[in-house]
């Protein structure tokens, strides 16, 4: 299951402006305040992509994660978007560093929110998704430090997706209304 829970531990010691130990957690770790300078941050939600590309025999492209978090499950190919970057120039970005391939066309399925804890850290996403196809006979090479194999899946059910360790709710969710779609 995906991580879950709330951004309350998202802590300052010091303000990062003028060092002070009266920095302020606020909105249940997504602000935090300095009433000492006036430092003001927000920890707003991140966009990311993923994107579901199916090959012609019906099955998925999975990748096996490389780091955390959740090093070892399957993730759909996909990252954070890029400042000034639109979610289909991310999905394309991220294709073509994930795994090698520039895809002939994306298109968009869905977005569902994620949680994602790096390093102590509980950031809230925003995941767009989106189905892609590659071009005839593309040859997959996986991001060195990102993905460790590659793996293509027939998920034809509910149960399928269920019992597949997909990293993050998110993509499970995707998989889901992909399958609806069908």
């Amino acid at each position: 299951m995906c991580y879950t829970g709330g951004m309350e531990s998202n802590k300052f010691n010091f303000c990062p402006e003028c060092g002070s130990k009266a920095i302020e957690t606020k909105m249940g770790g997504r602000k935090w305040l300095c009433p000492e300078c006036g430092f003001d941050l927000y920890n707003n939600v991140a966009s990311a992509v993923g994107l579901v590309i199916e090959n012609d025999k019906g099955e998925v492209l999975f990748e096996r994660r490389a780091k955390e978090p959740r090093k070892g499950f399957l993730a759909l190919p996909g990252g954070f978007t890029e400042p000034d970057e639109s979610g289909e120039g991310a999905a394309l970005r991220e294709c073509k560093e994930e795994i090698g391939v520039e895809p002939l066309s994306v298109s968009y399925i869905c977005s569902y929110p994620n949680t994602y804890a790096y390093k102590g850290i509980t950031y809230k996403t925003c995941d767009m998704f989106f189905s892609a196809k590659l071009p005839p006979q593309a040859e997959l090479k996986a991001q060195q430090g990102e993905v460790s194999e590659f793996l293509w899946l027939k998920l034809e059910s509910t149960e399928d997706v269920e019992k597949c360790p997909i990293a993050f709710d998110s993509a499970k969710k995707t998989m889901l209304t992909w399958l609806a779609q069908k």
